[in-house]
């Protein structure tokens, strides 16, 4: 494992550079100038935060031309095939992965699967390391963005309104890099988002009482990755148990906010990499499954009572695409439609219990 080493100056740059980190930002300042100015202007900061927990590769960071797109991986075992297509879109460029909890076992693992200068842990485990402008700047800089599994709870409460936060809206917005996350790190790149703040929810819990207090979900003021407006990502997805909850976390955004509900779950070992002309092709080994309110909103969604979404059993439309090596199986984000490889259904719930129709 390759790691810098610094002399006493360049230490004193880093230490009076975080001593200077309070405050806003000058007026004028995108998110990408405030977190440079704040790291005392430099390009070059690859090992020297003090979230890193390791290193593989160039400790100095490149920079190259990137192509951007979101991978959502449902947890469990990695996908080789997401993360290589990461890895094209990073062009030979530093890949950093995120986390608040566990070790840097992504590296070596990530730099095996194909060409890059380095891949670097960041372990982001406390709301000062969040607004660190090192550590913003070392995600600034890097060619791809992987968030790992864990509490989303922890990324919600330390990253939110952060300059990590908006490093990463960075790397997705402007500078235009591949970003994706499994588990917890896919469940918070959907606009809306179960946050976790008050445990986790069971389906059984969820549709017997859709304002059951664990049912905390966020809008619009965390990550919007491309192609993900108004749509809540859940994982785990070959348990069954996710999928009531799933469909009852879409009912709540008709019902409180009145939008046209979308979700994307996922299997584990499966991976959806959303290319930038919004077509998500499914790698892996489960399925992947594309839900969108089938126009109409529920019958019943009150507090203390089970949940009612009938609608002549076609509450919720499915898509149910398996995954493959070559992800050859796709969904049309841009349109909500056109699907490959896959088949339909519907999802309904009967006095709180979810059903399959075809």
């Amino acid at each position: 494992m390759h790691r810098r080493r610094f002399s006493l100056a360049s230490v004193i740059t880093i230490m009076l550079a975080s001593a200077g980190c309070a405050g806003e930002g000058f007026p004028g300042e995108s998110p990408a100038e405030h977190i440079k100015n704040s790291a005392g202007g430099t390009d070059k900061v690859l090992g020297a935060s003090a979230a890193s927990i390791g290193l593989v590769g160039n400790p100095d960071s490149v920079t190259v031309p990137t192509t951007p797109g979101t991978l959502l991986m449902g947890g469990g075992p990695d996908v080789d095939a997401g993360i290589e297509w990461m890895i094209d879109k990073a062009v030979g460029g530093d890949f950093v992965v995120i986390r608040a909890t566990g070790t840097d076992a992504y590296n070596q693992y990530i730099y095996d699967l194909g060409p890059l200068d380095s891949v670097e842990t960041l372990l982001i485990d406390s709301a000062a390391l969040a607004d660190d402008p090192l550590v913003a700047a070392t995600i600034q800089n890097a060619e791809a963005l992987f968030i790992a599994g864990g509490d989303q709870f922890d990324y919600v409460s330390l990253w939110k309104g952060s300059r990590v936060h908006e490093a990463i809206e960075y790397l997705i917005h402007e500078k235009g890099a591949p970003v994706g996350g499994t588990s917890a790190g896919c469940a918070i790149l959907g606009e809306v988002y179960f946050d976790a703040a008050n445990g986790t929810v069971r389906s059984s819990e969820a549709l017997r009482n859709p304002f059951d207090d664990r049912i905390s979900l966020g809008r619009g003021d965390f990550l919007s990755a491309p192609y993900l407006a108004d749509t809540v990502t859940d994982t785990h997805y070959d348990d069954p148990d996710r999928r009531g909850r799933h469909v009852t976390f879409l009912a709540r955004m008709v019902v409180d906010w009145g939008i046209d509900a979308r979700g994307i779950g996922v299997d584990e070992e499966t991976a959806v990499a959303i290319e930038p002309d919004g077509v998500a092709r499914v790698f892996g080994f489960g399925y992947a499954f594309f839900l969108r309110q089938n126009g109409r909103e529920p019958e019943r969604c009150e507090p203390r009572r089970s949940l009612d979404w009938y609608r002549d059993r076609r509450a919720v439309e499915v898509y149910k695409i398996p995954g493959t090596s070559s992800g050859s199986g796709s969904f049309d984000l841009s349109t909500w439609s056109d699907g490959v490889g896959g088949s339909g259904q519907f999802y309904y719930v009967d006095r709180g219990r979810l059903e399959i129709s075809y």
